[in-house]
């Protein structure tokens, strides 16, 4: 592992702006690593919580969930119908039964879609006002952007224990 260059030392991405590499190198590297950490993690270990913990199938539900809910606030838009009935869904199995392929899929095709989004924000907009939620708390596009990418880092390691724990039968 000592000769794997994380993302952000792979150099500048093309087309997104300086000001938001930090954020694109971090969703690569959650990618990346959800990639790893769950090839091959068993199907029937997904909705286990260990010691209270919280699920793998959660942290891999509420990675695609969140990115899309913060960075659907930083276009300045509501949630839809759909990305409401995602979150109520977050920590439960599917009525077909999700495999661990199809969670890390929807993980994926967000971060390409988060990828999307940075290359067409343009820096004057960074600093510009967004209201969260139905309260409007205050943040700002570059608040939220960096929020989604520190808050998906931080469930890629949460998950990471998880799944350690899960597989290694602790």
């Amino acid at each position: 592992m000592s000769q794997y260059l994380e993302v952000w030392q792979r150099g500048p991405l093309p087309d997104i702006n300086p000001l938001l590499q930090p954020i694109a190198h971090a969703l690569l590297q959650a990618r990346e690593e959800i990639n790893v950490y769950m090839n091959d993690f068993p199907v029937e270990l997904l909705w286990s919580c260990p010691a209270g913990m919280a699920s793998v199938g959660f942290h891999l539900q509420h990675l695609s969930g969140v990115l899309d809910r913060v960075f659907t606030y930083a276009k300045g838009e509501g949630l839809s119908e759909s990305q409401f009935s995602q979150l109520h869904e977050e920590g439960k199995n599917s009525v077909h039964g999700y495999v661990v392929k199809e969670l890390v899929n929807r993980f994926e095709k967000q971060v390409y879609q988060a990828l999307e989004q940075l290359k067409d924000t343009a820096e004057n907009t960074l600093t510009e006002y967004r209201g969260i939620g139905r309260a409007g708390l205050p943040s700002t596009v570059i608040g939220l952007l960096v929020h989604g990418a520190e808050h998906s880092m931080r469930h890629v390691g949460q998950l990471m224990v998880t799944a350690a724990v899960l597989k290694n039968g602790n």
